[in-house]
This record gives structure tokens, sequence and C-alpha cells, in this order.
């Protein structure tokens, strides 16, 4: 691909992230604004539709209970990193810059800015640049019900103990515009699914220790140890960007990362 073609097909995928960010902010407006105390499915209509709220308590769900696996022993994934260790860490733990980026596996408008920005991100935190911090979050599941944005999580986590790299890549596969799935669908919640993407990462294709921990819910604590670390973060959308602490449009970031000398 030409340099002026990848340019162009960029500032395209920021557009549609603009735009996805506009529609998502109607969305959250609306359910503010739904009556506490109505029905489930009350809610969810105003967000989608009725049709829609049944279809995605049923789509790809799976049998797992995350109430038991609250309860289940922690394992943390060999290189999660931070205090408690719920941050992925994409680059220099010692970088005099933090770029921490909040996203929920779900959530369309991450995976439009990860197409757009997410190579540019988390290469210049691989050049010394910044650090980068990943956190993960839950809202869609919270809003919507189903399972996805935790099941995706913790299957990262099966990926992160594999190695920093292969997580990177499989974050990216998952936020891709082939195997993202609609807002509507709960594909995230379904392994095979995730196991099935999971194939085109060379450290994860036929890794049986990688199968069996995304398939036993090996890393399904950690996942939800790092979804309270999001919550506590104060974050009121995903994808929530902060540079040095300090909340940054998306649409303010190219110039941002520009100053820290990502071209």
């Amino acid at each position: 691909m030409s340099k002026r073609n990848s340019q162009e097909a960029k500032r395209a995928a920021r557009e549609r992230l603009k735009i996805e960010r506009e529609r998502q902010a109607r969305k959250d407006r609306i359910r503010r604004q739904a009556v506490v105390g109505g029905s489930v499915l009350a809610i969810l209509a105003v967000a989608g539709g009725v049709g829609f709220a049944v279809a995605n308590m049923d789509d790809g769900g799976s049998d797992k209970s995350w109430a038991d696996a609250a309860d289940k022993k922690l394992v943390k994934p060999a290189n999660a990193a931070g205090k408690n260790g719920t941050i992925v860490l994409i680059g220099d733990e010692d970088a005099k810059k933090t770029i921490d980026v909040y996203e929920d596996m779900r959530c369309p408008a991450c995976a439009n800015f990860e197409q757009a920005l997410g190579e540019t991100v988390k290469k210049g935190a691989e050049d010394g640049k910044y650090k980068l911090q990943i956190h993960l979050g839950s809202i869609i599941d919270g809003n919507f019900g189903g399972d996805g944005s935790k099941n995706a999580a913790s299957a990262l986590g099966a990926a992160l103990d594999v190695s920093t790299e292969a997580f990177s890549e499989y974050h990216s596969l998952l936020y891709s515009a082939e195997h993202h799935p609609p807002e509507n669908e709960d594909k995230f919640a379904d392994n095979d699914y995730l196991l099935k993407v999971a194939e085109n990462v060379d450290a994860l294709k036929d890794n049986k220790e990688f199968e069996a921990a995304v398939e036993k819910g090996t890393y399904d604590k950690w996942a939800l140890e790092m979804i309270d670390s999001f919550n506590e973060a104060g974050v009121q959308g995903t994808p929530t960007v902060r540079i040095d602490g300090k909340d940054v449009e998306v649409s303010a970031l190219p110039a941002e990362l520009e100053k820290l000398g990502v071209k």
C-alpha cells in the first residue's frame, strides 16, 4: 500500500471513529434519561430495540458463571504490570511519559480507534517515546447484558501470559474490522470464537497451554480485578486516552503523539 493510500485509510478510520463516538454519546445520553427502576427490557429497548435486547442475551453466550469466577484463585498473567498486576504495559516501564488507554473489548468506538491509531500508539511505546498502559473494562456487558467484554479480557490475559507481543497482536486482531463483532452480537462470550481468532497469532496458534487457559477461564478472576481497577479510574466512556493523567480527546491524539516524537 502506498504512503498516500495508507494516510487516506487512516483518515477515513479516524472519521469513522468520530462518527461512532458521537453515536455512542447520543445513546449514553438516552440511557441516562431512562427511568430508574424500569424493566431491563424497557431500558434496552430505548438503547436499541427489544429484539436487539433478546438477541443479545442469547447470542454467543457461554455457560460460564462470573459469580463463581470471583471466588476462584487469582492467577495473574506472567507479564501483567502495575502495583496490583492489573495493567498491560507496552514499552519501557521507566519511560518519562505515560499514555493510558481505557477500552471495552465490545466497544465499536474502541474498534475504530484501534483501527485508526492503535498501531501508531503501540509503536511509539515500543520505540521508547513513552510507556503505554492498557486498561480493559466491561461497560457494554453492564449496559446491554452478556459476558463478551469480560471473557475477551480473560482470553487476552491468557495471551499476555505467553508474551506481551502475543497480547498486542491478539488485541489488535480482536479489534480489527475482520474480527470485531457488531455491538449487538456478544461473540466474545464464545470461547470457540476467541480461539478461532487466536489462530492468526503465531505464538498462540496450536498453543495448548493458551487454549486450556481460555477454555478453563484461568484468568477470569484477573479480568474481574482489571475491570474493578478500570471502574476506579473514573472513566466515563470508551475509548478514553490519558497522557500523564490528563484526558486527551481522541481527535487531538495524533497532534499530541507528534509532540512526543511519533509520526
